[in-house]
């Protein structure tokens, strides 16, 4: 069978795009009238911010061979885009740049494929050869140190000027085994991602594993338990382009007539309805770690909103949602993502696709509660939390960082990584030149300024991936914000007991900052149990009420003030504030 399924794996910005063109180019998948940059990237903000966000499969036409590859992200928080894209295919081509050598995503990637077993093959690439600060011997030296290969294995190419590239193709064709021939099995098909389309219904991405499946067949979908049609099968050529059958080992596409939402999901088996077989063994299922609480600033947007979450939540299996309400925000959604990035992409994504004007929360993380009765309870929001009388044990998620810095920058990055509170590991060598240090630290404290501090440290040249570790003992407690006496659960947030003070103080003069001033004194407090531990106050304007006066004796005008004094206590303690949402917004921002 010549057949080589592939997908190219790297760190954000070393060339998975331009080497994806390159590809299609020489095979002429794309004409050159169709051609243009970063062609698999479809979405305006990844052409933009030159990143992959979505992975992209295609299939060519190589000599004598039928290529199926899938181009994916490199950012840490698209990692599980890159694990489905492994469970579809036999092998992966592992990009590094030879101006800024391995980085930690490239790393994290290389664990991810060799998870996949010995069968699996990973074709080393050095890119962008041609440029004037490309490290090429000291970037072979890091690749030979880190992935246990041989320095002739490495190809040395460029992406941009097409250097090299048939190299990478033979390679390909040569190295990667074929895929296993089961036609003769009932079909079993994995589906690595998903689409709707509003005549099709919803599409099915799907790596053919055994058996055939051909239009009209009658399908059935394990996890939803839904019965349906192959409304139209067929392949990425790069568009959808129908086939009268797909076969084991193909990659395609299976339009399912299927129009209920989240019916089709991303690690889910298709098979014959009549064909009694049981499902292929998905991917892991990311679980989101970071949270963010998502308000249309409209209230006749909530419907909408809804429905672009849903059609979001169809292509981005990772991202949850689920409703929420606070009296002065009205109706929203829960959001769940895997890290910072990922919760920007989907809020740009609904203020751009979708037209949605919204109000985000400051991302959380999510805490776990070990009751005294001993029930298990995950912690999304502080509102959530429950009585300390009820608790037994609190957790936190912790991460394990590689970062990856030249060795100049070492002593800066130290200090950075010291801020995180977290433990240190290991340190070590990559070449002469390059240093790989290894941290556990609290999730808590990477969702924030972690990576711009990091940058600012090193000049740019630092890189840092990171994998869950799990949920370790920390001394966690809800720190409660008062306006004008009254709690406002939007602000309340979880926090270390030592850390409570420093983290009070913050919003305390945060909220000074955005709150606008009311008739009467404004007391904003942040509280820990029954102790206010950090208070500023926003002073009442006031009106000249002895600006009409003239002459007489000074008692006039003290018995006025006093008045006015008095009437300005009644208002502070009966007073309510009126928070805008304006307010709110600057807030969290």
């Amino acid at each position: 069978m010549n057949i080589r399924n592939f997908c190219i794996i790297s760190h954000i910005d070393h060339g998975k795009s331009t080497l994806a063109d390159r590809f299609l180019e020489i095979t002429k998948t794309v004409s050159e009238k169709e051609m243009k940059e970063q062609y698999l990237d479809s979405m305006d903000l990844e052409r933009e911010r030159g990143i992959t966000i979505k992975l992209r499969p295609v299939r060519m036409v190589y000599k004598d061979f039928t290529l199926n590859m899938i181009d994916t992200p490199g950012h840490v928080d698209f990692s599980y885009e890159v694990s489905r894209s492994l469970v579809a295919v036999e092998g992966a081509v592992l990009l590094v740049d030879a101006t800024k050598g391995i980085q930690a995503q490239t790393l994290a990637n290389l664990d991810l494929a060799r998870e996949r077993g010995e069968n699996f093959t990973i074709i080393p690439v050095i890119n962008k050869i041609d440029l004037d600060g490309s490290r090429i011997p000291e970037v072979e030296e890091e690749m030979v140190q880190a992935l246990g290969v041989k320095k002739e294995e490495i190809i040395k190419i460029s992406g941009k000027k097409g250097i090299n590239i048939e190299a990478v193709l033979d390679a390909i064709c040569q190295k990667i085994s074929p895929p296993k021939e089961e036609k003769e099995k009932p079909f079993r098909s994995l589906i690595f991602d998903s689409e709707y389309n509003s005549y099709k219904g919803l599409v099915a991405h799907i790596r053919v594993f055994e058996g055939e499946i051909g239009t009209k067949d009658k399908i059935y979908l394990f996890a939803s338990q839904k019965n349906g049609e192959a409304k139209e099968v067929g392949i990425f050529s790069p568009n959808w382009t129908p086939r009268k059958r797909l076969t084991s080992g193909e990659i395609g596409y299976i339009a399912t007539g299927v129009k209920e939402v989240g019916a089709v999901r991303s690690g889910d088996t298709i098979c014959k309805k009549e064909e009694n077989t049981a499902p292929l063994e998905g991917y892991r299922d990311p679980k989101p770690m970071v949270f963010s609480s998502f308000y249309p600033q409209k209230t006749d947007d909530y419907g909408s909103f809804r429905n672009a979450l849903y059609e979001i939540k169809l292509t981005d299996p990772a991202f949850t949602f689920e409703p929420e309400f606070r009296e002065v925000f009205g109706r929203g959604f829960r959001c769940g993502f895997l890290g910072s990035l990922h919760s920007e992409i989907i809020s740009e994504r609904l203020r751009r696709e979708y037209e949605l004007d919204l109000i985000i929360s400051a991302p959380s993380v999510t805490f776990k509660i070990i009751k005294r009765n001993k029930e298990e309870e995950y912690i999304r929001s502080a509102a959530d939390w429950p009585d300390e009388s009820e608790i037994l044990e609190k957790k936190e998620p912790w991460v394990r960082m590689e970062v990856i810095t030249p060795e100049e920058a070492l002593g800066n990055i130290t200090e950075v990584l010291g801020l995180l509170k977290g433990n240190y590991v290991d340190t070590r060598y990559l070449s002469s030149k390059r240093v790989l240090v290894i941290y556990d630290a609290p999730l808590r404290k990477i969702i924030t300024n972690f990576h711009d501090n990091l940058k600012s440290a090193s000049k740019g040249y630092a890189s840092a991936g990171y994998k869950m570790k799990g949920f370790y003992d920390g001394d966690l407690v809800k720190m409660e914000l008062l306006i004008a006496h009254q709690v406002d659960e939007a602000f309340s947030t979880i926090v270390l007991r030592n850390e409570a003070f420093e983290e009070g103080k913050k919003i305390t003069q945060r909220l000074k900052e955005v709150i606008p001033p009311q008739q009467f004194a404004v007391a904003i407090q942040a509280k820990v149990g029954g102790k206010i531990i950090a208070r500023e106050t926003i002073k009442a304007r006031r009106k000249d009420v002895t600006g009409d006066l003239y002459g007489g004796d000074v008692t006039r005008k003290k018995k006025l003030l006093e008045k006015q004094k008095k009437g300005k206590k009644k208002m502070e303690k009966e007073g309510r504030v009126n928070i805008p949402q304006e307010a709110y917004f600057k807030a969290f921002r």
